[in-house]
């Protein structure tokens, strides 16, 4: 479970103002000094994550942040980052001591309450001091889940602990499925897998790795091919393969090669079910038609890998996407947790297939599309459609198809 991919793991959040204990709270949940813990407010500048296993729910990461009271120029810039890491947490803490519960606390409920993240409270330093009947109540009015901790102590930790498990979202205790729900057991998939020269030597990129892990685990019979053996492969094979699985860019090739009774689909496109919203992403690609020159396109990578000569989301993206429409687009990229604040400036917001982040990061930016009324779409996606085998792509997952078929009627 160490080796468990973040973007797989359960992201938990601690959240309150300066001084009332989140580092120390972070550092009695792990049991390690991961964050620097002072009686100085302000400690904490920049969000520390620790990733560790909290059974039973397995593979988690613990985010640490700055206080959301901070002042001054440096001290608006770490509630900003504080801020960005609300929009990919799962299950939130948000910490208060014994003086009690403001606006500050308020405003992350209201946060929270907008994104539908689930979060509990923990009243911290009990050691120190009894809060009022007066602040009880109005953390009884919100109906949360509270726990009382000294984290110095390590009094309630494992109250905590239990709450954390008890409030985090119910999709985590069910099985994800990448392909496996597409491909039953003792049937075949075959995966088409470029050697992608981004990837470090030696190793796959990692939705492929997930990809078959999630195949072998159902009991498929995954056979791994590159993309100009395909045709032999599938030669050799006595029975056709439930699916072809590509890599988005080989899609026209890989295409070209499987026979029309085979459904096709790309790793991408995979993940856009997995980490997003695939019904919204399609109806976003089909807003492609509308562009016009002159719009702003902006492509978000979910990972700061070093971008090569060729570049997927840098060079051909934005080639295919001109190459179909026909119109002078201007193409912004950005990478990481960045996102724009302003949405509205786009025309069209295209994602990667988030293997580095979770789900919930996604989901925060496709409500912030939904919200400035931006269509937002991701790689494969695009891809297929700037191809003209958006059609096929969509094959094997009857609800996205049906949705381009009431649009194309």
């Amino acid at each position: 479970m160490q080796n468990t991919p973040k973007g797989m793991r359960i992201h938990i959040g601690i959240f309150g103002k300066r001084n009332v204990g989140k580092s120390s709270i972070l550092n009695a949940l792990t049991k390690q000094d991961i964050s620097i813990v002072s009686k100085t407010a302000g400690t904490t500048t920049d969000p520390v994550e620790k990733s560790m296993e909290l059974l039973p729910l397995g593979p988690v990461v613990f985010v640490d942040t700055a206080g959301i009271d901070d002042e001054g120029a440096l001290g608006l810039q770490r509630v900003e980052k504080t801020k960005k890491v609300i929009d990919r947490i799962d299950l939130a803490i948000i910490a208060c001591d014994f003086k009690g519960f403001d606006e500050f606390e308020e405003l992350l409920i209201k946060e929270f309450q907008t994104r539908k993240t689930q979060f509990i409270v923990v009243i911290n330093k009990i050691d120190e001091g009894e809060i009022s009947t007066s602040n009880l109540s109005k953390i009884n009015a919100y109906n949360i889940e509270t726990v009382y901790t000294s984290a110095l102590l390590n009094k309630g930790i494992d109250e905590l602990k239990q709450a954390i498990i008890k409030n985090v979202p119910e999709e985590f205790f069910s099985d994800t499925s990448i392909a496996s729900d597409l491909i039953p057991a003792g049937e075949t998939a075959v995966l088409v897998v470029p050697i992608d020269l981004e990837a470090p030597k030696g190793r796959l990129i990692l939705p492929q790795v997930q990809t078959i892990r999630d195949l072998l685990d159902n009991d498929s019979i995954v056979i791994i091919t590159k993309e100009r053996e395909l045709r032999k492969t599938l030669e050799n094979l006595k029975t056709p393969p439930v699916l072809v699985i590509t890599d988005s860019q080989a899609f026209l090739k890989v295409a070209a090669d499987v026979p029309k009774n085979v459904k096709l689909t790309s790793f991408s496109i995979l993940f856009a079910r997995l980490k997003g919203e695939l019904n919204e992403f399609v109806k976003g690609t089909l807003q492609i038609e509308k562009l016009k020159s002159g719009d702003k396109i902006l492509i978000c990578e979910s990972c700061t890998h070093h971008a090569i000569g060729d570049d997927i989301g840098r060079v051909k993206i934005p080639r295919w996407l001109t190459q179909y429409t026909g119109k002078k687009l201007i193409f912004e990229h950005y990478a990481g947790h960045d996102f724009p604040p302003n949405l509205k400036a786009y025309a069209l917001v295209i994602h990667c297939g988030a293997c580095m982040t979770n789900r919930r990061e996604i989901l925060s930016r496709i409500l912030k599309a939904r919200q400035a009324d931006v269509p937002i779409t991701n790689y494969g996606l695009t891809i297929a459609y700037s191809l003209g085998i958006f059609e096929r792509a969509l094959e094997p997952f009857t609800s996205a198809k049906s949705i381009y078929n009431e649009v194309e009627s």
